[in-house]
């Protein structure tokens, strides 16, 4: 479900699969413990997630809300066109940092401040 990988200061997680009421919160926290060890730059591939339901975008709520209270930025690549339309009916597009490519997530997390 979750792959971690490091890059300078930056922690990349890379989500596969379905994200739903079955695996949300194990899921939640593992991101949540991610970021207790250290981690204040966050990327979030999404390249490999095929679904979201409400229980997932929740996880994301979470996520931003903890990398705001301790000034961290989180960044998410890579959503794939149904993932993608579940995040624009929902607002989330407008609320959180979305960027095309892993590539330009790492560019623009290096970059400092958030929304």
């Amino acid at each position: 479900m979750m792959e971690s990988q490091t890059i300078g200061e930056m922690r990349v997680l890379s989500l596969t699969g379905r994200l739903d009421s079955i695996n949300a919160a194990e899921t939640e926290a593992a991101i949540v413990a991610e970021i207790r060890d250290g981690a204040t730059r966050l990327v979030l591939d999404c390249s490999g997630l095929t679904y979201v339901s409400s229980a997932g975008l929740r996880v994301f709520l979470v996520v931003a809300k903890r990398m705001r209270e301790i000034a961290g930025k989180v960044v998410l690549a890579g959503l794939t066109p149904s993932v993608k339309e579940v995040f624009a009916i929902s607002g989330f597009l407008q609320i959180l940092t979305v960027c095309e490519t892993r590539e330009d997530a790492i560019a623009m997390c290096e970059q400092g401040g958030s929304r």
